[in-house]
């Protein structure tokens, strides 16, 4: 999941980039198709793709239409939201992903993972408002990530959903299910703008964007949130998404886009304070 959250923090800052030059569907119908056929190249190099994997496909679909809200709506949500306040509103995810959890699972938050979960939201809340009490008075929320709030939902229905419906495939066939049917969803939906889009003419950080998101920030995400979805209760899998800010802290710096405001960081602190509290293993969960 450490490796989960530097990837997925990345994709913030490169997509922050490329978002004004790309429609959020037609990049994403790109990333999940090259997402794809590497991860069926693998599932079948490594011999992983037995009958079961083709039983009920359906299920492909329920997650891909999650990860696909996720992911449309966070480059839409990247047009106007800067990298660190949208990476915030990602660990909001962990509190969602623990209500899921407990209605699909019944899966109960022990109370050190309640207190971090409480310690991380709050941290984020101070990014989100830019630490500026009125403004979080008022609940000002920035249309970025107000956009992006919703597909942090569908995200954090993913994690305990992916639970329920894993039958014990293999991660590169069953996450290439999921980007396969994640392709056909997004191909269908964007349609025009995908054939008009002008390939040869996008500047290179879009490329750089697209196989990014698609190769790590996707397919090797997939299989880090799968590996541990099994092995970890949702809301503590969710928990390792406190990390991303700081991450994206790293990435801007990187990148050479500076540093945030020193006042949100004591923010970014709360939330890296509540993923060193859910370090500690509470409790073991059978691999399913």
């Amino acid at each position: 999941m450490m490796v989960f959250a530097a990837l997925v923090a990345g994709s913030f800052s490169l997509g922050r980039m490329a978002a004004p030059y790309i429609d959020p569907m037609v990049l994403n119908a790109a990333r999940f198709v090259i997402g794809a056929i590497v991860l069926w190249g693998l599932a079948l190099t490594t011999g992983g793709v037995g009958r079961a994997v083709f039983d009920a496909p359906w299920r492909y679909f329920v997650l891909a239409g999650l990860f696909a809200i996720y992911f449309v709506t966070m480059f839409e949500g990247l047009k106007t939201a800067e990298p660190v306040s949208m990476a915030a509103v990602f660990t909001l995810n962990p509190a969602l992903t623990a209500v899921f959890g407990y209605i699909l699972l019944r899966q109960v938050t022990t109370p050190r993972m309640a207190i971090a979960i409480v310690i991380g939201g709050v941290g984020a809340l101070w990014v989100i408002f830019d630490a500026d009490l009125s403004a979080l008075v008022r609940f000002e929320v920035g249309r970025g990530e107000a956009v992006y709030f919703w597909g942090c939902i569908a995200h954090a229905l993913y994690s305990p959903v992916l639970r329920k419906l894993s039958r014990g495939e293999g991660a590169f066939a069953f996450n290439a299910g999921v980007l396969s049917a994640g392709a056909v969803i997004l191909i269908v939906l964007s349609g025009p703008k995908l054939v008009q889009t002008d390939w040869a003419a996008l500047p290179g950080i879009v490329w750089v964007t697209i196989l990014y998101v698609a190769l790590l920030a996707t397919a090797v995400t997939f299989m880090c949130l799968r590996y541990a979805t099994l092995r970890l209760p949702s809301a503590k899998v969710m928990a390792y998404t406190y990390i991303v800010p700081s991450w994206v802290i790293l990435w801007e710096v990187a990148l050479g886009h500076g540093v945030p405001p020193a006042l949100i960081l004591p923010g970014v602190a709360l939330t890296a304070l509540s993923l060193l509290m859910l370090l500690k293993d509470e409790e073991r969960v059978a691999v399913a």
